[in-house]
């Protein structure tokens, strides 16, 4: 394999692992604070509709960027308010929204364009380009180096430089903040923190909200950058593949970063590399495209039991008097 092909996958890894990052991420946060949230892939899916309907009716990206991120914070606030307000299971109101939003987004994306549930193709104001870095024309022909800093590092969306700048800002903000501290302790103990005087809800209702933009920017990337348009479905089980990485990386960011990235790269293998003949027999597309759901159910089936969630995850809180 010569160089270039390496940085061609590796190219594609970080775009691919992209989404992943922000969904890992954003249910970190929610999951850090006590809310299990498995519907990362509803409000994705939203997001990713709401984004390109928006990008094609008013041919602009940063309109469609604040689309999904009002489209997703509104599922998170229908979690938050059943799982927190009302005490409801975590797991049946992610579920809900799940199926709210694969239902909601065809229906609604025909009604509006009247293509199969489609949005129409985006135009180049409707999409976020990729970003030149400084120097990287000049420096391409400079041999390894350049190709690596003009093809690999260079080129990107400026989504994808952001789900990596946000790894060591949520380090930051988890562990050494007093919010950090405050939200996995609540994740923990949350009767502890309610006798320190503060509340408990609150927190987590600000959790399931960062969880709910960082959904939103991932649907958005999608819709916007990824691909030129929506299409039905189009989240293909991202949400779940964030959860497995985030139980993986047992909830710690930069763990999270770095399964996100061998999961996109498995992604990337599996799209570069299809039909491939060795001779005996040729491996078929369709088995290179279930390599990142294949990987998702090694893992979960490896590592779950090895993998604590925050003691107090998945239960309601009732406040003591």
């Amino acid at each position: 394999m010569d160089l270039l092909a390496v940085i061609q996958i590796l190219d594609s890894t970080f775009r691919l692992a992209t989404p992943l990052l922000f969904a890992c991420l954003a249910g970190l946060y929610s999951e850090r604070a006590g809310i299990f949230d498995i519907g990362l892939e509803g409000k994705m899916l939203m997001a990713a509709f709401s984004s390109a309907a928006i990008a094609a009716i008013f041919g602009s990206a940063w309109f469609g960027l604040a689309a999904g991120i009002i489209s997703a914070l509104l599922l998170s606030g229908l979690h938050g308010l059943a799982s927190i307000t009302f005490r409801g299971n975590q797991l049946i109101s992610g579920v809900a929204i799940n199926f709210l939003a694969s239902g909601l987004t065809v229906l609604i994306a025909q009604y509006l364009f009247q293509q199969g549930g489609r949005t129409p193709s985006l135009s180049s104001d409707g999409r976020f380009e990729p970003i030149t870095l400084p120097l990287a024309d000049a420096l391409a022909i400079v041999p390894v180096l350049g190709s690596i800093y003009s093809e690999l590092l260079s080129g990107h969306s400026l989504f994808v430089y952001l789900a990596i700048f946000m790894v060591p800002i949520t380090w930051w903000i988890l562990y050494r903040t007093r919010f950090g501290l405050r939200l996995r302790a609540v994740g923990e103990n949350p009767a502890a923190v309610e006798t320190a005087g503060v509340s408990v809800h609150a927190l987590r209702f600000a959790a399931v909200a960062i969880c709910g933009v960082l959904c939103g920017i991932a649907g958005t990337y999608l819709a916007t950058s990824l691909q030129a348009g929506f299409v039905k479905e189009m989240t293909a089980g991202r949400g779940f593949i964030a959860l497995a990485a985030l139980i993986f990386a047992k909830w710690r960011p930069w763990a999270a970063l770095w399964t996100c990235l061998l999961f996109g790269f498995m992604q990337a293998v599996a799209l570069r590399y299809q039909n491939i003949d060795l001779g005996i027999v040729v491996v078929p597309v369709q088995l290179m495209d279930v390599l990142p759901y294949l990987l998702t159910v090694v893992i979960l089936a490896g590592f779950v039991g090895a993998a604590v969630p925050p003691r107090a995850g998945g239960e309601p809180y009732v406040k003591e008097h």
